[in-house]
């Protein structure tokens, strides 16, 4: 008899935490907390990464009950990509409404350096009613995809999110423009904006790489940039692939190779932002025609090939 009210006693326990475990987990995240921050659900994420989104951004107390909920509510296949205005004040259950009604608006954000394409799959993921033909004419716009953080209609076509980041880049450019004389035309100062982009790594390389780019041309010397390399080679695996031989053994009759021709290549190779733009209009006045990144990726900059030389040697690469 003991034993049996023992179990009784531990089953009622059992049922008992996992009530409060179940009621606390559909509570608000934060009840005093009544601003709405917005959150995305984006083309083809599955329940468990919206759960878990969530908690990371502080909306719900626990994944796995908002998954479980989803469930039980039948509400799986029915929610929505888009964006959601959302408050941690807002219980799970109310949530998991919400997230059924998604608004007409898409967030993207285009980071400083990525090519066309990778602009591209950033669409895909994001709109359903993306066309393979899209890629093609972000590529004939190659250099002008301003990056940004941009809201869309989830309607919008190509041509309303091409020009959308294509004025933006026209804004921009007027601001920095501005009291710059320069030689170079805008095709040319994006286009070498584009390689400073992919160049630097870190923000205070990208002034001296623009320097050296702008030495070498006025020297009638090759670029001999990697990354122009890496683009005319890049493929949807990797669009920016480590060189495993001199950038002049690789896709030499490329004109995009810049060890095997002089002067830049045919057309900006990632879409490149403020900082790098700017390094362009205004770099400082160097004699470095050489530079090498060590395996942190900070650049070292020389005035001879035989400096530079030294300098592989010195960091081991």
């Amino acid at each position: 008899m003991k034993k049996f009210f023992f179990l009784i006693v531990i089953l009622v326990l059992i049922i008992g935490g996992l009530g409060a475990w179940w009621i606390n987990g559909t509570m608000p995240a934060n009840a005093t907390e009544q601003k709405t921050q917005t959150f995305e659900v984006s083309q083809g994420e599955d329940v468990r990464e919206i759960a878990n989104n969530l908690k990371a951004y502080g909306l719900i107390k626990d994944p796995i009950i908002f998954y479980l909920l989803v469930k039980q509510k039948g509400i799986g296949g029915k929610i929505q990509a888009g964006e959601f205005q959302l408050s941690p004040s807002m219980s799970a259950g109310k949530i998991a409404d919400v997230l059924q009604v998604a608004t007409n608006d898409i967030r993207i954000t285009v980071p400083e350096g990525k090519r066309s394409e990778e602009v591209a799959e950033i669409l895909k993921t994001h709109f359903s009613n993306y066309q393979s033909s899209w890629e093609q004419q972000l590529v004939a716009n190659e250099g002008y995809l301003f990056p940004d953080t941009y809201s869309f209609d989830k309607g919008s076509d190509i041509n309303t999110i091409i020009s959308t980041m294509e004025d933006n880049f026209i804004q921009k450019y007027a601001q920095i423009s501005v009291g710059k004389n320069t030689k170079l035309t805008k095709a040319q100062v994006v286009t070498i904006a584009s390689i400073v982009e992919r160049e630097a790594k870190y923000p205070e390389d990208r002034p001296l790489i623009a320097s050296v780019i702008m030495n070498r041309l006025n020297a009638g010397m090759p670029l001999q940039v990697d990354a122009t390399v890496q683009y005319a080679i890049g493929s949807p695996a990797n669009w920016w692939p480590t060189l495993t031989d001199s950038g002049g053994n690789i896709a030499p009759t490329s004109p995009y190779n810049t060890y095997t021709n002089t002067g830049l290549p045919p057309t900006p190779i990632s879409n490149p932002g403020v900082e790098s733009l700017a390094a362009v209009l205004n770099p400082p006045q160097t004699n470095y025609f050489f530079y090498v990144s060590d395996k942190t990726g900070h650049n070292h900059y020389e005035v001879t090939y035989d400096q530079q030389k030294a300098d592989i040697q010195k960091y081991g690469l």
